[in-house]
């Protein structure tokens, strides 16, 4: 039998990038290939602004293909001078490779635009990355996230996790925006939670167990927090909290693609992505970033879902667009996702916010509340096509 590097090679010369036609291993697109007796692979691919971001899954099942025990693909952009992996497998570090140099502070550049500001160079050797680490009792990981601020993105986490507990799963909720927690508000619990056996004991609400570091600190105190603490915060959350036998695991994740992003997926695999839009661009082109940041951390985005649709006559019935039309499936449309629902403006769902009764358990006729239980089967249905059962 071929030795596994020479099989890797083999497999990744089959995988071709669409943009130029070439497979990954001629166009130099793959680096720092590393195994383990085990049959553990790590690899670096470079994928540049233009590719397709699907190639980071087309690397990962080629090389799953060949029987290894596991695959991590870490995604480093070709312009960058010092690789920032966004995972690490468990095998040690490969010798570090020539990198090109940035220009010297107030060189010139080369066209008539304007210089960007260099910064100092990084250090030689990148900053250790944890591991990511498996926790097989928070069942499915997935990720509510939007590229702004302002869209109801906490407000579908939470219905979706009402939504499916009524389903009669397992569920806990973590609220991953370390700088603005809005779950203690909006699930109606406010409590400092107890410490058993060295581990913190989750708050419950609506059959769902609710961690947010608003229970751990005044209201009025701001999180001047770098990084590297949102880090340490979101692992400790992960791993010190008895969450006990979930199915499904749901994240609240801060708007934008910052540090709480960059970190959860670092710190565990993240199994599923939705990502929250208005219908306005504004709107649009913000989440657009956001797909785009767990594609390339091999995260699957689950679908596109489209809060504050249309408000409802409350006279005729019909649909007003208050917010304009078409965003969420122009979204879906560019890249190739499905839309999987379209929530209306109703202002039931900004009062259960406030007074911390979500709208799926206060008013479970209402055409909203019944939207946000389908997004919740939709996102069953979306992993289980991935992973199965």
């Amino acid at each position: 039998m071929q030795p596994l590097m020479e099989r890797i090679t083999g497999a990744l010369a089959a995988v071709r990038n669409p943009r130029t036609g070439a497979d990954v291993m001629a166009a130099d697109m793959v680096r720092d290939i590393a195994t383990t007796v085990d049959g553990k692979v790590r690899l670096t691919l470079l994928l540049a602004a233009d590719d397709d971001a699907t190639l980071v899954r087309d690397v990962r099942q080629a090389i799953e293909s060949l029987g290894v025990s596991d695959v991590r693909v870490d995604v480093r952009d070709p312009a960058q001078t010092e690789p920032t992996p966004a995972r690490r497998a468990p095998t040690a570090a490969p010798p570090a490779m020539n990198q090109p140099q940035a220009p010297a502070r107030g060189a010139a550049t080369g066209g008539m635009g304007r210089a960007l500001p260099v910064m100092d160079s990084a250090p030689k050797a990148p900053p250790k990355v944890p591991e990511p680490v498996a926790y097989p009792q928070l069942g499915r990981i997935i990720a509510v996230s939007s590229g702004k601020g302002g869209v109801g993105k906490s407000t579908v986490a939470v219905n979706i996790a009402v939504a499916l507990a009524k389903m009669g799963k397992r569920v806990g909720i973590m609220d991953a925006d370390i700088y603005g927690p809005n779950l203690p508000l909006m699930l109606g619990v406010d409590a400092a939670p107890s410490v058993v056996d060295e581990k913190i004991i989750p708050l419950e609400a609506y059959g769902i167990k609710v961690m947010s570091i608003g229970f751990l600190i005044e209201k009025e105190q701001p999180a001047i927090w770098r990084g590297p603490i949102v880090m340490k915060i979101l692992t400790q959350f992960l791993k010190d909290v008895a969450w006990g036998q979930l199915d499904y695991f749901l994240v609240d994740m801060p708007p934008g693609t910052g540090d709480a992003q960059l970190s959860l997926v670092q710190a565990t695999q993240v199994h599923g992505a939705v990502i929250v839009t208005t219908p306005q661009q504004v709107s649009v082109g913000d989440a657009l970033r956001g797909v785009k940041m767990f594609e390339r951390t091999a995260v699957p985005v689950l679908g596109i879902v489209e809060n504050m649709s249309y408000f409802e006559n409350p006279e005729t019935g019909k649909p007003i667009a208050v917010f304009g039309t078409g965003g969420g499936a122009r979204l879906a449309e560019m890249c190739n996702l499905p839309l999987i629902g379209q929530v209306p403006l109703d202002p039931r769902i900004q009062e259960g916010g406030d007074t911390g009764r979500p709208i799926v358990d206060a008013e479970p006729t209402s055409r909203a509340a019944k939207e946000l239980e389908a997004i919740a089967q939709r996102v069953v249905e979306r992993l289980v096509s991935i992973y199965g059962s």
